[in-house]
């Protein structure tokens, strides 16, 4: 499994604790930065990832800013993401389960280090139900083609 890290500053150091907890697991991961506190703007960055992701060359991407909603409406601007904001347990496995999620965002100033390590292991581990949810995945592909929906 590879993994597309990235971040803003205002997630600079949530991001360094994911990737302490990455490395300790031994999961392969890219970091796309920004590498620093100084002052970035979040879309650069949430695009490099969620690009890498959806170009397939890494699995799932990580994203962080400081409350995850900047970086996760840009990451869904590029086709063939679907990136969703985590807070909490359930919603880092059911966005996998039944969403078929690809990139998990979070915020800083929203979870500590402790539960954004588990929110990252729980939305990596977690399988796509597939079935009725492929479905529905297909039709948020289907918006995101252009079609409308009646």
């Amino acid at each position: 499994m590879k993994l597309a890290l990235a971040a803003d500053h205002g997630a600079f150091e949530l991001k360094n604790s994911i990737k302490k907890h990455l490395d300790e697991k031994g999961i392969e991961y890219n970091d796309f930065g920004c590498f620093s506190k100084e002052s970035v703007d979040y879309p650069v960055f949430a695009y490099k990832a969620a690009s890498a992701v959806a170009n397939k060359e890494y699995d799932f991407g990580i994203i962080c800013c400081t409350t995850g909603l900047g970086v996760s409406m840009a990451a869904n601007k590029v086709k063939g993401i679907r990136a969703a904001v985590c807070t909490n347990e359930m919603l880092a496995e059911m966005t996998r389960r039944h969403n078929n999620a690809n990139v998990i965002c979070m915020g800083q100033n929203v979870v500590s280090s402790e539960l954004a390590n588990k929110l990252v292991d729980i939305f990596i581990s977690t399988e796509f139900e597939g079935g009725r949810h492929t479905r529905r995945v297909n039709l948020i592909t289907d918006i995101e083609n252009g079609k409308t929906l009646e």
